[in-house]
């Protein structure tokens, strides 16, 4: 899996602007092929700062989205920010749940 993360500062009077053209990208990413989510996120512990992320199930899944028409609006949303966006793609080989905190708080030392 491929978790794809950007990071923007977006100025207060363009926020609702990125917002509308994030969501309309988050709801057309979620129906391709090789999606499997697609999440916006506002920090809160920094005004102005949205968090976009999308998790791909492989690299030629995320490089055909990279490529598409769609992505231009994620990069005019990008070119919105007040200093240049944080962006991330990580490659995640494994992936646990409650499991592992059970596993951590419930051994012996």
């Amino acid at each position: 899996m491929i978790l794809g993360t950007i990071r923007m500062k977006i100025p207060p009077k363009k926020r609702d602007e990125a917002l509308q053209i994030l969501k309309s990208i988050a709801g057309q990413c979620e129906v391709y092929s090789g999606c499997l989510g697609c999440h916006i996120y506002q920090d809160v512990l920094e005004d102005n700062v949205l968090i976009f992320e999308e998790r791909w199930r492989s690299k030629e899944d995320l490089e055909h989205h990279l490529r598409s028409g769609e992505y231009r609006s994620v990069l005019m949303v990008m070119e919105m920010a007040l200093k240049h966006p944080e962006v991330r793609f990580n490659t995640v080989s494994t992936s646990t749940g409650i499991e592992t905190i059970e596993k951590a708080r419930n051994s012996t030392r």
